[in-house]
């Protein structure tokens, strides 16, 4: 599927030339269900050149690695790292794959590519977020902090990395500036232009706010105010997806170091700053209309 997925990208894209860059630019997002469940469901000549086991997706011997619900988690699945792995190879290769079209069509230094996850990766599908804390489903860093690549040949510098506070929601805002675009007056629009990320110290935001109603954060440059109900969702997360979530209130000087372990908590220290998150909270809360 993940070739597919290329497949069909690059037939959208096109052969380029001067006249439909003019006539037709287009936004193409390729959503790959890679790295996902599932992880050992691989083409026979890629398990081949990795010396990898076949399984049948419902095999006889399911039970002994998968614990099924909805879809299938694989804790207990021999050469499970090296499945997922390959799956991530085969994402890298493709995505690349996609590049060279855009240089062989002559419009690599007239396309915004932008490369992000949706969330951190799981341990029941062998997903490593070292050095972060947490997994998908928490509100660690681990959960929420993900790889965000921006690439733009002659407009964003190559191998720049910019602290700035930046969310999936900014993309809007910054295609938008990118094309030369107005957005609708009056529309209320979360993200922010991230062009001044590249081109400048500073930019992003102030604050990220988090928020699943049994868990939050408020995340600043500087500070990270989560909590978690110590309740059904978050006994379920340990029973079903085994990854913990964590409990209670937190506060962690997320500026200084991704340590969120509860070693980390400093909110007996400094309670004016948990004061000063919480107002942060309330207001984004009442902006919302939460």
């Amino acid at each position: 599927m993940t070739v597919e997925f290329t497949d069909q990208a690059i037939a959208f894209m096109g052969e380029g030339g001067a006249e439909a860059q003019e006539q037709d630019p287009f936004f193409c997002m390729v959503a790959y269900n890679a790295v996902h469940n599932f992880a050992w469901q691989l083409p026979q000549d890629e398990l081949d050149a990795r010396a990898l086991p076949a399984h049948d997706d419902f095999d006889s011997d399911a039970a002994d690695y998968v614990d099924w619900y909805d879809g299938a988690i694989s804790p207990h699945l021999e050469h499970g790292r090296a499945y997922y792995l390959a799956q991530l190879e085969i994402m890298d290769r493709e995505i690349g794959r996609m590049l060279d079209h855009l240089e062989a069509t002559g419009r690599r230094e007239d396309t915004l590519v932008v490369y992000l996850t949706d969330n951190g990766g799981s341990t029941c599908n062998y997903g490593d977020n070292t050095p972060l804390h947490g997994t998908k489903y928490s509100l660690f860093e681990g959960g929420v902090r993900v790889p965000f690549v921006v690439s733009w040949p002659g407009t964003v510098p190559a191998g720049q990395r910019s602290p700035a506070l930046v969310s999936a929601m900014d993309l809007l805002p910054t295609f938008a500036g990118a094309t030369g675009a107005t957005l609708p007056a009056g529309l209320p629009i979360d993200g922010k232009d991230l062009r001044p990320a590249w081109e400048a110290a500073g930019a992003g935001h102030d604050a990220l706010h988090f928020d699943t109603g049994f868990q939050w954060a408020v995340r600043t440059p500087q500070w990270k105010l989560r909590s978690v109900d110590d309740g059904p969702h978050r006994e379920a997360l340990q029973r079903v997806e085994h990854t913990d979530i964590g409990q209670g209130l937190s506060l962690v000087p997320i500026g200084e170091s991704p340590d969120e372990s509860a070693a980390a908590d400093v909110k007996d220290q400094h309670p004016e700053v948990v004061q000063e998150l919480l107002a942060l909270r309330e207001a984004w809360l009442e902006r919302i209309g939460g």
